[in-house]
């Protein structure tokens, strides 16, 4: 069975083991970039290994991108292959985070044309309450060959964003908490507030109180009243810095309305330039 959205403890539980499986520790703290790491090396899934954020999967960050920009193709493909991931190859990706970190791995996966990918529901600690084995230090891996094959319809860059919402159809979905969008308060970048036009879906209304992905018809419903009429596809997803959109996303293929877009450099890149307008409120 291959596995395209979310897998449960159970099923990587019987799966661990087996050849052609990768399992990718994601776990990161924006605000403690180390935290991530030193928690993979102090105790993780077995045969895990790590994928850093900042390091793995984003490029380098300038003067006009976002906080995390998306890694040039051939170089994710070489990190994809470096951490044992080939094209036939079965990827789980987890977090401690409610999947928000792990949603990216993801995504990223799908961008470069390879859907045996999913996110761990409930993440490590859904794994360490249902008894889980745990191992430390950095895991061995045998390097595979990766193929990137690029959708690039997949994303969007801020001038196709600006060239995209002159359509009424589109839906421009940021995924950040309500005070973060409103503007009242902004932790993170220089400038609070949301791009205007943009509509309220936090990505933590996917999740339950325990931090495990919503059923798939309660998804569906909260998307269906999000969408408004509107059309999956017309839907595009935006963050902070194009992370927590992606658990977005994620949610949607889980509830089988797949065909959204990510706007890759999201309120980061946006507010690079001053001209661009900002809504508040």
């Amino acid at each position: 069975m291959v596995f395209k959205t979310l897998i449960g403890v159970d099923s990587l539980l019987s799966l661990l083991g087996r050849p052609g499986l990768a399992v990718v520790d994601c776990r990161f703290d924006l605000m403690n970039p180390e935290a991530g790491v030193r928690a993979y090396l102090r105790s993780h899934i077995p045969q895990a290994r790590y994928a850093d954020l900042d390091r793995d999967l984003s490029g380098p960050v300038s003067d006009r991108t976002g906080r995390h920009p998306l890694p040039e193709p051939q170089a994710l493909a070489r990190r994809l292959g470096e951490l044992g991931i080939g094209d036939d190859t079965q990827v789980v990706a987890y977090d401690d985070a409610g999947g928000s970190i792990a949603a990216r791995l993801w995504w990223l996966l799908r961008w470069m044309g390879h859907d045996a990918a999913a996110v761990l529901d409930g993440g490590f600690k859904a794994w360490i309450a249902a008894g889980g084995a745990q191992e430390s230090d950095e895991a061995a891996t045998r390097a595979q060959r990766f193929t990137p094959r690029i959708d690039p319809t997949a994303a969007l860059g801020t001038a196709e964003l600006e060239q995209a919402l002159r359509d009424p159809k589109a839906l421009l979905v940021d995924a950040r908490a309500p005070e973060r969008y409103l503007g009242t308060v902004e932790p993170i970048d220089k400038v609070a507030g949301h791009i205007p036009g943009a509509v309220n879906h936090p990505f933590t209304a996917n999740l339950d109180a325990g931090g495990r992905f919503l059923p798939p018809a309660e998804l569906e419903r909260r998307w269906r009243d999000r969408l408004a009429g509107s059309a999956p596809e017309n839907l595009i997803a935006m963050c902070g810095s194009g992370v927590t959109a992606c658990h977005n996303l994620l949610s949607l293929e889980a509830a089988g309305l797949g065909g959204g877009k990510l706007y890759a450099g999201s309120w980061s890149e946006w507010i690079r330039d001053p001209r661009r307008p900002i809504a508040r409120g």
